[in-house]
Formats: C-alpha cells, sequence, structure tokens
C-alpha cells in the first residue's frame, strides 16, 4: 500500500535501492490485490450477509488464502528504499505521518457518521468505546503495516547482523502465544512482510536458486496452493485460529494457513507479473496500475468505511441473492469512483491531502513513460 520505487540489492550487506524508477509491475498487482479486497468485503458484507457461510466460499477462500500475505510482501519489498534513505527516527514519523494520520481521520468520520445515526441512544461511554474500536480494528492492515516497518527499521540497526535477527524475528512473532486485539492479524502477516524485505536484498539468490527452474518451481509450489486450497476450512482463517498452536490440530490449521498463504501468494505474484507482460501496454492495465496500485491506501480506506457504515443498512427477508449480487456490484463501482474523486479533489490542498489521503498522491505519468523495468 505504500507509494515505492525500485529496489534492488548490493552484495551481501543491507543496501538502500540504487534507482527512483517506478516499476509499475507492482503497482498492476497492487491494484489488483486491493481489487480483491473490496471482492472480499463484497462477499461477506453483500453477498453472504447475515450467515457464516462465506468462511467455505471457493471464492472467498480464493481471494483470502494469499491477497493479505502477499499484500505484506509486496510492502515489504517496497519498504526498502523508504528504511534506508532515512533516519530512523525520519523515517517512522514520516511512514506515522503516511499511514496512521489518515486511518485516524477516517475512522473519526465513520464514528461521526454512526453516531448521529444512533444518537441519543448511545450514552458518550459507550461511544467512545466505540471509536477505540474503529481505531484499532477497522483498519488492521495498516496498523500491521506500520508495526512490521517499525520492527524492520528497528532490527536494521544492528549492521550485518540484521539479515539474521530479522529472519528470527518472524519466526518468534509468528510463534508468539498472544491473541490480543489484532495481535494474530499482525503475527500472521509480519513474516511475509520479512521475506518480501529480505529478497529485496538479495536478489540474486532468487535468479540464482528459485528461478533457474522456474516453471518447475511454480508447478509445484501451485500443486502445494491447491492441496492446501482443498484442505482449507473456517478454522484455517488468522481470525478465527488465532494463529495459535494449542494442541495437533491447531498445528495443523496454523502451518495450512502459512503454507498455503506462502505458495499461493508466490504463485499469484508470478501470475500477476505474467499479465503486466502481456497486457502492460492497454488502456485497462494502466487504469489498474496508476489508479488503482497508486491509491490502494485511499482505497483501502474508503472501502473500510463503507463496509463499516453498511452495518446501519437492514438488508430484510427481500434481499434475495439477484439483489445482493446488484447491490454489491453498485457498491464495488461507488468505492472506486469515490476514491478516485477525493484523491483529484485533494491533490492540491497540502494538508487535507496529507490528512485524508496520507501524502499529495503522485500525478499521473503519460502512458508513453509509464512502463519501466519489468519484475522478473
Amino acid at each position: 500500500m505504500l507509494d515505492h520505487i525500485t529496489v534492488g540489492a548490493k552484495g551481501r550487506g543491507l543496501h538502500p535501492a540504487e534507482t527512483n524508477n517506478r516499476n509499475l509491475s507492482f503497482d498492476f498487482a497492487k491494484g489488483i490485490l486491493i481489487t480483491l479486497v473490496v471482492v472480499g468485503h463484497l462477499l461477506q458484507y453483500c453477498i453472504y450477509r447475515g450467515t457464516e457461510a462465506f468462511w467455505l466460499s471457493p471464492y472467498f477462500k480464493s481471494i483470502y488464502i494469499f491477497h493479505m500475505p502477499l499484500f505484506m510482501a509486496i510492502s515489504g519489498y517496497l519498504s526498502s528504499g523508504a528504511i534506508f534513505r532515512k533516519s530512523f527516527n525520519q523515517g517512522i514519523g514520516d511512514r506515522a505521518t503516511q499511514l496512521l494520520l489518515p486511518m485516524l481521520f477516517w475512522c473519526v468520520l465513520i464514528w461521526t457518521l454512526k453516531s448521529a445515526v444512533s444518537f441519543p441512544t448511545e450514552s458518550l461511554t459507550k461511544g467512545l468505546l466505540d471509536l477505540s474500536t474503529e481505531v484499532v480494528g477497522t483498519y488492521w492492515f495498516i496498523w500491521a503495516a506500520f508495526i512490521s516497518f517499525f520492527l524492520i527499521r528497528l532490527f536494521t540497526t544492528f549492521g550485518r547482523l540484521s539479515i539474521w535477527i530479522i529472519g528470527l524475528s518472524a519466526i518468534v512473532v509468528a510463534l508468539a502465544p498472544v491473541t490480543f486485539s489484532i495481535t494474530p492479524l499482525l503475527r500472521y502477516t509480519y513474516p511475509f512482510y520479512c521475506v518480501g524485505f529480505l529478497s529485496a536484498q538479495s536478489v540474486g539468490w532468487q535468479n540464482s536458486i528459485i528461478w533457474r527452474n522456474k516453471w518447475i518451481s511454480l508447478g509445484l509450489l501451485s500443486i502445494s496452493a491447491f492441496i492446501c486450497f482443498l484442505w482449507w476450512g473456517k478454522d484455517t482463517y488468522a481470525y478465527n485460529n488465532l494463529v495459535l498452536i494449542e494442541d495437533g490440530k491447531s498445528f495443523k490449521q496454523v502451518f495450512l494457513m502459512f503454507a498455503g498463504s506462502a505458495a499461493a501468494s508466490a504463485v499469484a505474484m508470478q501470475f500477476m507479473f505474467q499479465c503486466w507482460r502481456i497486457v502492460y501496454s492497454t488502456r485497462m492495465a494502466h487504469f489498474v496500475a496508476v489508479e488503482l496500485g497508486q491509491g490502494t491506501l485511499l482505497l483501502y480506506l474508503v472501502q473500510g468505511a463503507v463496509f463499516r457504515l453498511m452495518d446501519l443498512i437492514n438488508f430484510g427477508d427481500v434481499w434475495d441473492l439477484t439483489t445482493r449480487i446488484a447491490f454489491a456490484s453498485a457498491v464495488g463501482v461507488a468505492i472506486v469512483v469515490i476514491a478516485m474523486a477525493i484523491r483529484r479533489v485533494t491533490r492540491d490542498l497540502g494538508y487535507v491531502s496529507r490528512i485524508v489521503v496520507g501524502a499529495p498522491p503522485r500525478p499521473s505519468l503519460p502512458k508513453s513513460q509509464s512502463v519501466t523495468n519489468l519484475a522478473t
């Protein structure tokens, strides 16, 4: 979800990016992933609203098996430049301004609108408790991304030991028996952030080891992902198993979750790169990369607000499947249109843009200048 530059590596230590060329293949992947975030929530809050059937939906599983882990891995990969270009305090401060400030704005907006509807039926104490719930839970991925960035930036201060410390921290965080609030979701996604970041530091090993037999590797990963998908159940989601290992059964679910997410994420990433190579010159690809991929933070904020406010809508018995699908389609389109409108309106409004969007959005590049180095 973060603005990025194409990262590279030099030698065996940790190094900042050597180029400021933006790689639109990553934007294209992010654009697809944020679309899947919206679709997944449409399935949960519209199509399967009022039931728990979405946990077993093949469409829901197909999305949730990889979309947030891959999003976090991409964020880790692209964070390399931001981590090394700035001092510790400046880097953390800038990332907090970019992520937490707009998140607080949208949480207050959600709380205000919901309070206006329920006023004066709720007490002030209940209202403040609801606000704290919005701040912590509605945008959990932003908290996970910020905390992951903070930890990685902290660990990079240990010089050549950093790579080992970061790798060890991924295991420790994943296995830590902490289930308070959103910590299970952080423990689930943080290892993928670490993998993404470490991959950016040693691109050579990917070419020399894994991708030397690329199609064989992808075939094995695809088979693994498919097997995990077949075994995937309600208790395999981090929301339900809390990434907590208590016995053999819970170990199986947690292992299946991490293995399935890792395999599916690798396959999905390569699939999206291949798609980009084929369609990069089309208007649709440009729209996905520039309008969606470079606006993932705003889209995430807008869709979060829309789905939280949807709690105020009573679907009732008259909402049959056809009506739900039509309504879900309208909501999905509305989310994209609203986000694009906000982006354009706030683009030149300085602090308003920083508060609402996170940072002044990048100006769109001419199509002829959009194509940069393709990821391999």
